[in-house]
């Protein structure tokens, strides 16, 4: 386990050097400067600007700047706010991007195992199309549309819920809706699909025979079988549902890192954009690599196929 955590932990290394400079140069290879609309009729201000940036100097010396601003986890201030810098801009937004996130997954894997459970056991019944029906709709309705649909409805209409800001748990509602339908109907899918192989297995019917109840016989026995795609796929849903509360958090108007990162686009703030993709990529690998952790633990075959390996 050791071995595999060190060559893990190297990939990791070498994915987020990839993703860091594929960014860079990507960024650079827009033509214009992110002073195109502050352009004076006096070049010594707009001079001083780039050199202040370190705009002034050839690609592979502000490259170098880049890694070392990577290394030391410095990335120096904002160009359209120069008096944050981008380490505070994502110490401002990041908590709250990461607490939208965090209680979008927690309710779209309770929902959908639940949903997608009780869909495989009563399988051809009414639980089970309603449940795949909802699972249709939530896969195929973008999250940004469902949200104008949540606030027009919920918060205009009939004045439920707050339409935007994050000043308390009723804000949070509108915005975890939106989000979380998606990964809550692919889960479900993947739940009640795995859950109706895993009921067909022989140990299933021996449990039965054994006379263990009914609920005893789900949770212990079906339900841990049953989630292995579920846990498959959450690194990648992590990621999914952390990028996009980007949009999420514009549309509610959330301060979280969605704000700044939309802004620094549209402002082309190169320090911010690359500053935030850096630390996004270097979040979510690592939360792909505890994933693959709780994979090893939830599957006790994977063991058991590396010790035979190594025999």
């Amino acid at each position: 386990m050791a071995i595999y955590i060190v060559k893990r932990f190297f990939m990791m290394i070498a994915t987020i050097l990839i993703i860091a400079t594929l960014t860079f140069f990507l960024m650079h290879s827009i033509p214009g400067s992110p002073f195109d609309e502050e352009r004076t009729s006096n070049p010594t201000i707009q001079a001083n600007l780039e050199k202040f940036y370190k705009l002034d100097q050839p690609t592979h010396v502000q490259y170098l700047y880049y890694l070392k601003s990577i290394a030391t986890f410095d990335f120096g201030p904002s160009i359209k706010k120069p008096n944050d810098s981008v380490n505070k801009l994502l110490a401002r937004g990041f908590p709250i991007s990461l607490e939208l996130g965090m209680v979008t997954i927690i309710v779209a894997v309770l929902s959908g195992i639940t949903l997608g459970t009780f869909a495989a056991l009563r399988h051809n019944g009414i639980i089970d199309y309603a449940a795949m029906a909802f699972a249709v709709v939530g896969i195929s309705v973008p999250n940004f549309v469902l949200a104008t649909v949540l606030i027009q409805q919920l918060a205009v209409n009939w004045n439920l819920l707050p339409p935007a800001t994050w000043s308390s748990p009723l804000h949070m509602i509108l915005p975890t809706l939106a989000l979380a339908t998606g990964p809550t109907a692919i889960i479900a899918r993947l739940t009640r699909s795995s859950m109706l192989e895993v009921l067909t297995q022989d140990y299933m019917k021996m449990a039965r025979a054994k006379g263990l109840s009914p609920m005893r016989i789900v949770l212990r026995h079906a339900l841990r079988n049953a989630l292995m795609p579920v846990v498959t796929i959450m690194g990648t849903m992590l990621a999914g549902i952390l990028t996009g509360t980007f949009v999420i958090e514009k549309i509610f108007a959330i301060p979280g890192m969605g704000k700044y990162f939309v802004e620094s686009i549209n402002n082309r703030d190169y320090p911010v954009i690359m500053g935030s993709t850096v630390f996004y990529s270097a979040f979510l690998v690592f939360m792909l690599f505890l994933v693959d952790i709780v994979y090893g633990f939830l599957d006790p075959r994977i063991k058991l196929h590396r010790k035979e390996g190594e025999a």
